[in-house]
């Protein structure tokens, strides 16, 4: 018999950096578009009736979520605790709470005993009669080096050896565990990691180095059968079409304009064991990001190229929406802003990006091709753009000629 799930992450539904406040509901409306793409997660999960349901992690952006949020949250799960579908509540890094001794985010579903609601905040290999289904999942919550490692173990060794240290330590923990499981049941493993090989989104942060990376070989498992991931907001498989799939779902909405060529979604995804997992990948509706780049040709037609590059008013309507205006400083008193937002009245939001250039730029003439330019010619041309004082720019000129003498620049 299949075992039928779904898989999501990195819902943040705390996120509310872009518009307005929606007064029927009293929240922000960008935290009620992460709210309706979670429903439609709850409302396919019932609706298909899966056996399991794997969250990998990172609930909200804050770490000390309003109580509001924690309510909209609960509301959601609690429709897939009465639907009584087992779903394995993961803790991310966003989860974790900011001082030691203090409850991470997930921790009221264990308190109150939500039925079939599991956390899992540790290294775990759950079983089925923990889960109520024919699975095992072995869980890999957010890890960081105080959660695994003394003060002893660390003092004196470099940040990069104490990494290498825990990445042993949990690469051999999940070996532990793999070997332990039933070889007659569907294996999974959730994650809430960065995994070698993972192209990072925007909303990554340069932090190689500083924590945990699973290496391929340990996801790449064959005796896995799917593996769930969180952490990374860009949806990505990295297994190919090998077997285990290993998936990052990523996250629900976007975040922000470094998100915006990305679909967003979760996965379903149904295992027979002995037999190569069959998932898909499915997209949620969201609300509609515009990044238009725009750059005039000329004073004269400044605003007419301006506006003849921006997509109609109906296009725009209920987009989150940036225009970035790229032009020299000399024009910048052309610039109509207020026949802008006239033409954005409709859009949920709108972020004037100005990149003005230092100099205008030069101007060949039409009659001048630039491929017909000698080197010296180009450099020439280079220095007067760049406003390069009379007697330095012969100087330069002069060393460049003797460079240029020195090397085949037909080459």
């Amino acid at each position: 018999m299949s075992l039928r799930i779904l898989h999501f992450a990195d819902t943040h539904i705390d996120i509310a950096n872009y518009g307005r406040y929606d007064p029927e509901r009293g929240l922000p409306v960008r935290v009620v578009d992460f709210l309706d793409a979670l429903d439609q997660i709850v409302d396919r999960a019932i609706e298909e009736k899966v056996d399991l349901v794997l969250f990998a992690g990172d609930v909200y952006k804050d770490r000390n979520p309003q109580p509001t949020f924690q309510r909209e949250w609960g509301r959601r799960m609690m429709r897939l605790s009465q639907a009584g579908i087992p779903t394995i509540l993961l803790v991310g890094n966003h989860d974790v709470a900011p001082a030691t001794g203090r409850a991470h985010t997930l921790q009221e579903f264990r308190t109150l005993a939500v039925p079939h609601m599991h956390v899992a905040d540790r290294l775990k290999l759950w079983g089925p009669e923990e889960l109520g289904c024919a699975a095992q999942v072995v869980a890999i919550p957010w890890v960081s080096r105080h959660q695994l490692m003394t003060r002893e173990e660390t003092s004196g060794k470099s940040l990069n050896d104490v990494m290498l240290l825990l990445e042993e330590r949990v690469t051999r923990g999940i070996e532990q565990m793999v070997a332990q499981a039933d070889p007659t049941l569907p294996l999974l493993m959730v994650a809430h990691a960065s995994v070698q090989g993972a192209v990072y989104g925007s909303e990554r942060q340069v932090m190689l180095g500083h924590e945990l990376v699973l290496s391929g070989k340990v996801v790449k498992d064959n005796r896995l059968d799917y593996v769930a991931l969180g952490h990374i907001h860009k949806h990505q498989s990295l297994n190919g079409g090998a077997q285990p799939p290993v998936v990052y779902a990523g996250s629900i909405e976007r975040i922000d304009f470094g998100e915006v060529k990305e679909d967003k979604g979760y996965v379903l995804a149904e295992i027979d064991k002995g037999e190569k997992t069959r998932w898909s990948f499915e997209k949620l509706k969201t609300r509609t990001y515009l990044d238009l780049r725009v750059e005039p040709n000329s004073a004269e037609t400044f605003m007419v190229d301006v506006m003849g590059q921006l997509p109609p008013p109906e296009k725009v309507a209920g987009a989150v929406c940036r225009v970035q205006l790229r032009y020299p400083r000399d024009w910048e008193s052309l610039l109509d802003e207020a026949a802008l937002q006239a033409h954005f009245a409709e859009a949920f939001s709108l972020q004037l990006q100005k990149h003005i250039e230092a100099e205008k730029r030069s101007r060949l003439g039409d009659t001048v091709a630039v491929e017909k330019l000698t080197p010296l010619q180009l450099l020439a041309t280079y220095w007067q753009t760049k406003e390069v004082e009379s007697e330095e720019a012969e100087a330069l000129q002069s060393l460049a000629q003797e460079v240029l003498a020195e090397v085949d620049v037909s080459a």
